[in-house]
């Protein structure tokens, strides 16, 4: 065993971390495992949710307003489609360096160019 070096002998250490006792799980795992998918759609602690229960709801991150709950419309589909598309690095830069919505007119300039 080596002896400690002074600067070791004159560093002072950390005092112990509090440490917050865990709480005993109050879950009914036995009944939880016991569930089936329907049981679980039909539970009277997660009832069904419906269009009506969104309407006018607010998202909030940190207690501050965000945004609305919005959905398409009946029958309307996604008017775009996902894509991987490789290109210079350089031009890439150049298109992300005109700021929001550079997707947007990237995909108009590709559209006229067609």
């Amino acid at each position: 065993m080596t002896k400690p070096s002074a600067k070791q002998k004159n560093m002072k250490r950390a005092p112990a971390a509090k440490t917050t006792p865990v709480k005993p799980d109050a879950t009914d795992w036995p009944r939880v495992r016991a569930l089936k998918d329907q049981d679980i759609a039909h539970d009277a602690d997660s009832p069904r949710t419906t269009a009506a229960d969104r309407d006018g709801a607010v998202m909030k991150q940190a207690g501050r307003r965000v945004g609305t709950v919005r959905q398409r419309g009946p029958n309307k589909t996604p008017t775009k489609v996902s894509t991987t598309l490789r290109l210079p690095r350089e031009t890439l830069e150049r298109w992300k360096a005109t700021g929001r919505g550079w997707q947007t007119r990237m995909a108009e300039a590709l559209s006229k160019a067609l």
